[in-house]
């Protein structure tokens, strides 16, 4: 029986043209399906935001689009788009827009209630409150959805391959059919390795946009240390110069 080894750098460098395509594509379509989401995400949680009653049908239609089985979606999405890119980038966006949706109207909802106020006294209207107080507000709520939905849909982009687009998920069905275990590992480990690069880069990408939250963490911490030393400063009882003790030969002597 011949080798079948889990991993195998000679497999990487013969077929190195088909595996840098599949990154490839499989890199795009991850990236343009959080895009979209996020283009059309961001309009929804405003609007659930501002008509308070839209927020659970809005929910509820985006939870019910990310129930659908990813296999079925896609098959279904075939007769009416054909086979390619397009089936799995439309079933892409409906599953991110979920996580989106929850993570951007949770920030929204999270915004002071005094900051709003005080941007209401200084004479803010409802559009301009909203990108100039609330979304920047929400920032760190909204990066943690986007972040979220780039790693679920760097794993989702997999099963694509039912629709003829799935990128690193095509070369592992075909690892599977010929019972190729490299072609397998390989493809696997570049889906992990893709998830973390990108997750890496949305948290920088975080903090260089939200420099405020650092700020903020680090004036509270040394607050709470300069409230306690002030606390303990004003409780501690203040201390006593030590007694010399009595001279008993003096005392004797007297």
């Amino acid at each position: 029986m011949p080798p079948n080894p889990w991993f195998s750098w000679s497999y990487v460098q013969n077929n190195w043209g088909e595996i840098s395509q599949a990154l490839v594509e499989h890199t795009t379509i991850t990236l343009e399906a959080v895009l979209i989401a996020l283009v059309i995400a961001l309009p929804l949680a405003a609007l659930a935001h501002r008509v308070r009653w839209l927020a659970v049908p809005v929910l509820g239609m985006t939870g019910v689009m990310y129930t659908i089985p990813s296999l079925a979606l896609f098959s279904i999405l075939v007769p009416f788009t054909g086979i390619g890119r397009t089936p799995v980038l439309i079933g892409l966006v409906m599953y991110a827009l979920l996580i989106l949706v929850r993570n951007i109207l949770v920030g929204l909802q999270g915004v002071d209630p005094d900051v709003r106020d005080a941007a209401r006294g200084l004479g803010y209207g409802s559009t301009r409150l909203l990108a100039s107080v609330e979304m920047p507000n929400a920032l760190p709520s909204i990066m943690t959805g986007v972040r979220l939905a780039t790693v679920s849909t760097v794993a989702l982009v997999t099963v694509g391959f039912v629709a003829g687009y799935g990128g690193l998920g095509t070369l592992m069905f075909r690892g599977f059919r010929s019972s190729y275990n490299a072609q397998i590992m390989t493809a696997t480990l570049l889906c992990l390795l893709l998830a973390v690069v990108l997750d890496l880069l949305l948290l920088l990408l975080g903090r260089a946009l939200t420099p405020w939250s650092r700020t903020r963490g680090a004036s509270s911490r040394t607050g709470a240390r300069a409230a306690a030393v002030a606390t303990g400063a004003a409780t501690a009882p203040e201390p006593q110069e030590p007694q010399e003790p009595q001279d008993r030969t003096a005392v004797r002597d007297a």
